[in-house]
Formats: structure tokens, sequence, C-alpha cells
């Protein structure tokens, strides 16, 4: 598999990870229809499912592989045979198959998880993979718990499977342990000391239990991975995935610093599909989510919204209508300015001069104080 150094390739695990979730289950159908959306989004691999674990995951495999068309659909599986197999045959009517085995490799995984030692895993990794090349040409293996995996024994795993076929490799922060420069040091050390690194992709896929599962994927594609697992809206198992839409924002804001890496994503999409996915999965989006939570661009502040409305990049680095927000928000509160009260009643047809804004402001203070929302009809009221 030839791969582009300048791509960034999206990896989406909404439909696989960020299902995962208590309560979040989706029937094949709403899976099929995020999936079309996914395609649309312009991410690059969609992981459909753990085929094995379930008739409905293997069914989901099944029907999403028919359903898209130049997207690769990933299937998840342990590194063992029966698992290869279903995956396989779930598979069967993708156009771009591919299959995602692998296991652990700290050492903690390796005791007290699968009870074995460090040889007798580093065998089954690279059986799973030369058996998984029997059925697909795109195998991608993950180390699990490689963020605290000994960094030698995990060169010497992603060697193994990179001879035996890998054409991806994928570095979990399983349990999002890593700080962002231990995690870059991870995929830097691989990059220094697998000799036959250069045949494959790394892939980053961070989990957010400290907060961190954004900044680590970035950290990780500064230091050489070129793709990134991630879900819509961050959702995922206990504290979240690293978030699609913060990472390709990230990379969109910070041109400079990247290059000439680029990904497909059209950005324009993300409050939409943020939204589907959120009532979908009956997943609220925090207020505060960086990109498509409800304030992400709403200003309240009477500082900041005037240095908005003098210049908007006073106190925005992106634009709303880049991330398919209509516009930011300026939203009156008791700590709004003179000038978000001008702005609004001049949104709704009221110029009033200097000395009845006056007047006008002070009124609305005293309601700002007593009302948590100030709607237009109470503007209109106001100036009544």
């Amino acid at each position: 598999m030839l791969h582009d150094p300048n791509h960034l390739y999206i990896f989406d695990t909404t439909l696989r990870d960020g299902e995962q979730v208590p309560g979040c289950q989706l029937t094949t159908l709403e899976k099929v229809e995020i999936a079309k959306d996914l395609e649309r989004l312009g991410v690059d691999i969609i992981e459909a499912g753990f085929p094995v674990s379930s008739p409905g995951d293997f069914q989901s495999v099944v029907e999403l592989s028919k359903a898209v068309n130049d997207v690769i659909i990933c299937a998840l599986t342990r590194a063992n045979e029966n698992d290869i197999k279903v995956a396989a045959e779930a598979l069967k009517y993708a156009k771009r198959p591919r299959i995602h085995t692998g296991i652990g490799t700290s050492d903690v995984h390796i005791q007290y998880k699968f009870n074995s030692t460090h040889d007798a895993i580093l065998e089954r990794g690279i059986a799973a993979v030369k058996y998984a090349k029997q059925f697909v040409e795109d195998v991608e293996f993950y180390a699990e718990d490689a963020g605290r995996s000994n960094p030698e024994y995990l060169a010497r795993m992603i060697e193994g499977v990179i001879a035996a076929g890998a054409t991806v490799v994928n570095i979990p922060d399983t349990n999002g342990y890593c700080l962002p420069h231990q995690y870059g040091n991870i995929i830097k050390y691989l990059k220094e000391n697998v000799s036959n690194i250069d045949q494959a992709i790394i892939s980053a896929h961070c989990h957010n239990d400290l907060g961190l599962a954004t900044a680590n994927s970035i950290a990780a594609v500064q230091n050489g991975a070129r793709q990134i697992e991630c879900t819509i809206n961050g959702i995922g198992e206990r504290a979240g995935n690293t978030s699609l839409e913060e990472v390709a924002m990230i990379l969109k804001v910070h041109n400079k610093e990247f290059g000439s890496l680029t990904s497909n994503i059209d950005s324009k999409m993300f409050t939409y599909l943020s939204r589907k996915v959120s009532e979908m999965m009956n997943m609220p989006v925090q207020p505060n989510k960086a990109i498509v939570g409800r304030n992400a661009f709403a200003h309240s502040s009477g500082i900041h919204q005037d240095g908005f409305l003098k210049h908007r990049e006073t106190y925005e680095i992106m634009r709303p209508e880049d991330v398919g927000l209509a516009e930011a928000d300026i939203i009156l509160t008791a700590r709004s300015g003179r000038h978000a009260l001008k702005h609004h009643l001049e949104r709704l047809g009221h110029h009033l001069d200097k000395e009845v804004l006056a007047n006008t402001y002070e009124r609305f203070l005293v309601l700002a104080d007593a009302k948590k929302e100030i709607t237009d009809e109470d503007l209109l009221t106001l100036v009544k």
C-alpha cells in the first residue's frame, strides 16, 4: 500500500470505539447513515465494527461495506484466527477492506491479561498479521497499551509485524496515560529504531482519560505519525477518544506549522455532523466543547464583545463559517457592554442616539441581573 507522506489519514472510529459508550448503541441503518456522512466529510478510513463480538456488529460491517465506495472499511479483531476469519467474511463486499488486528504489548497486559511471555506475544502478533494478510492486502496492527510499553520491546514487535505484511502500525495510548512529549517520543523512537518503519504508516490512537488525547495525537504527527484515529465529538469509552473536529481544525489553523501536510476533511460539515451524532447516540455535547460546543463561538463578556465587534479576529482564531455555523453569537448577560446591546438593538431595527442608549443600557443591566437569558422580546420591551 503506497502512502502519501504529505497526507494525514483520518481514521474514524465513531461507529466502533465511539459506540462502546454505554447506552449509545446504533442500529445498522443508523450506522449506514452516519457512514455516508463520514464519506462526504472526507475521512480516509471508517472502522465499521468488531464483527466477532455480535451478530449486529457483523451485519453492520457487511452493510457499511456495501454502502460506501471510496473509503477504506476497517474491521477490528483480536490476534486470533477465528476473529480474523470472521472479519474477512464481514468485509467481503468492501471495495477497500482493511483488517485491524493486534495484541497488548505492555508488561501489565502481557503478565496479567495474557499470563504469557514477551516472546510468545511477539509470535502471536506476527502470526495474526500473516494470517490476516491471506484475506486482505491492507492490514493494520495495534500494539495495545503501547503508551506504557517498553520501547525496545515495542520496536521489536513493530519491526516483526511490518515484516509480516502490516501496512499500518497503530501505537495506542489505550489508557490515556501519556504526556504529549512522552507520546511524541515513542513515535520518534520507532521512527529511529525500526529498520523497516518506512514501509508502514504510523497511526496514533489516543484516549482522553487525562484530557490529552488531541494534544498527544498532534505530538505524534509532529514526530512522524501520518494517521490519526478519532471520533466525532471525541466520544468513546470512558473519557472518550481524540476528537476528529479538533485535530482537523488544528491542522487548518496552524497550517504553517504543518507545512505541506493536508487532509481531505470538509470542516464545514462539523456542526451538522456533530449534532446528528449527538442526537442519534443520545450523547449531549458539552457547551464548552472545542469547535462544536454551543458556546464555542459565543461571546458574553463585555470586553470580548467590544473587541469582537470592532474586529472579529481579536477574539476568534477561526471563523464559525469554517465549521458550518452561520455566525458567532453575542450573548447578552449582566457582563455585556453597551456595544453589544447597541449591536442587538440595531439587528432588531432600533438605532438609538447616545443618550437614549445610555438610559436603555442602565435598565438592561437591572434586567440582566434578574434574568439568566435576555431574549429579543425583552429588548423590544426595553426600547418601548
